[in-house]
């Protein structure tokens, strides 16, 4: 196994007042909003939605990112050897990035199917389902946290730092199928339903203002799901084929890429909490993100079925 030992401590003090820089902002307002958000969704609001389901996932796996962040910037700061704390952590983390993005996934296939379908999205869509859906993802991720360190086989010194040069083929299937697949998914039912929404735009005022929110909310997940994730999935990328290429002069400059952009993915956890925000202000106006306009679709639907007989319904 190759390794390339050689490291910039000045770059490496650099990344760590760069974390600190990003860290305390997210953790000191992360937390905050998180607990606001689980007060909110948890108690204050009354009847249970798919989203609703969803929101109160993301937060759990938000605030465990959140937990994480003062041991990364420790782990980094002083080349953490890999023991049980830092095991217990790499768990935790490698648990709860995937499963944000994969929520967030859900999250839009579930606007994108109440949008879209309406009439079907009666039977396809429960609070039950997402509850079972997400209960899954988590012993799925947890089992695979667990058992990484075995499937990764690599005999690394350091704690979320790897030395070798060794093409990791399992990392890049994670990458492929933990990120870039959600995200062409989050693309598609996003675009969908923004175009839909458009083409539906009502004709009375309110009805407007409310498509027009629908359309803003989801315009602003999506560019937080871009912006945040897909520059630390890029260079991770990049990683791979610096590896590939055995190429160790690259190796220092990627290993910073690759911690600057995984901050960025972390703010995530604080930035989630803006977008609960726009979620629980509108949740009067429609619980599922916007399911007066959902309603108002199905009406539309039901009274021009109406007109032939129901056969088309029962599709």
């Amino acid at each position: 196994m190759k390794n390339c030992n050689e490291s910039n401590n000045t770059l490496q003090d650099d990344i760590v007042h760069f974390q600190l820089i990003v860290y305390i902002p997210v953790v000191s307002l992360g937390i905050p909003l998180n607990m606001i958000a689980f007060w909110v969704f948890c108690c204050k609001l009354k009847r249970w939605t798919e989203t609703r389901v969803y929101m109160i996932n993301l937060m759990v796996a938000d605030s465990f990112l959140l937990f994480a962040m003062p041991f990364l910037i420790y782990f980094t700061k002083y080349n953490y050897p890999i023991d049980k704390l830092c095991l217990a952590i790499q768990n935790i983390y490698f648990t709860n990035m995937p499963m944000s993005i994969l929520i967030i996934t859900l999250i839009a296939t579930d606007r994108y199917i109440a949008i879209k379908f309406p009439l079907k999205a009666k039977i396809l869509r429960s609070p039950l389902r997402s509850a079972s859906i997400c209960g899954f993802l988590w012993i799925v991720l947890i089992i695979y946290s667990y058992l990484r360190p075995k499937l990764h086989r690599t005999n690394e010194r350091f704690c979320f730092q790897k030395q070798s040069v060794q093409p990791n083929y399992v990392l890049l299937f994670s990458i492929i199928f933990q990120y870039f697949i959600p995200l062409g998914i989050v693309i598609f039912c996003s675009v969908q339903v923004i175009k839909c929404l458009k083409k539906k735009m009502a004709t009375s005022p309110h009805e407007t203002t409310l498509v027009q929110k629908a359309i803003h909310i989801v315009s602003v997940n999506l560019c937080v799901f871009i912006v945040c994730f897909l520059p630390l999935h890029i260079t991770l990328l990049l990683r791979f084929a610096v590896d590939v290429a055995g190429a160790c002069s690259l190796l220092s400059e990627v290993r910073a890429s690759i911690q600057i952009c995984g901050c960025l993915a972390n703010s995530n956890c604080c930035l989630d909490a803006f977008c609960y925000y726009f979620a629980a202000k509108e949740f009067q106006e429609f619980p599922s993100l916007f399911p007066n306009y959902i309603s108002m679709r199905f009406k539309m639907n039901q009274s021009q079925e109406s007109q032939p007989p129901t056969d088309q319904v029962m599709t």
